[in-house]
């Protein structure tokens, strides 16, 4: 599994990223960087990758990283989103593919704000 450091205005988060082809591509194109956008408890940002992925989830755990290919981005859930199912677990509104998860405490990333600057760099 390879790591990745994400950078925001409200700190450092280290996430997990899972061993498919597509975690891989995308390791090794970083460092990256995007601006947010805020759904919810979610934040993505546009990250295109070289490699073809399907969607295949809209329920996902709070702490998951997914990559959304209609919007060709990186999203991270760290909370409830408009959608949430009942149990509170963050909703996806179109279909995304999980890819890892963050580590440790990630409850900062409500701090981060919409159209603000995210970098994501490899970590060992």
């Amino acid at each position: 599994m390879s790591r990745i450091e994400v950078r925001t205005r409200s700190g450092v988060y280290q996430a997990e990223l899972d061993d498919s082809e597509f975690s891989n591509v995308l390791w090794m194109s970083l460092p990256r960087e995007g601006t947010v956008n805020v759904w919810g408890n979610e934040i993505y940002f546009e990250m295109p990758v070289d490699v073809t992925v399907k969607g295949d989830t809209t329920v996902l755990d709070s702490g998951d990283v997914a990559y959304w290919p209609q919007g060709k981005a990186i999203c991270l859930f760290f909370g409830p989103t408009p959608l949430s199912a009942e149990d509170g677990r963050p909703v996806s509104a179109y279909p995304v593919r999980r890819i890892g998860r963050l580590l440790g405490d990630y409850s900062g990333l409500e701090g981060v704000g919409d159209r603000t600057r995210v970098v994501l760099e490899r970590t060992f």
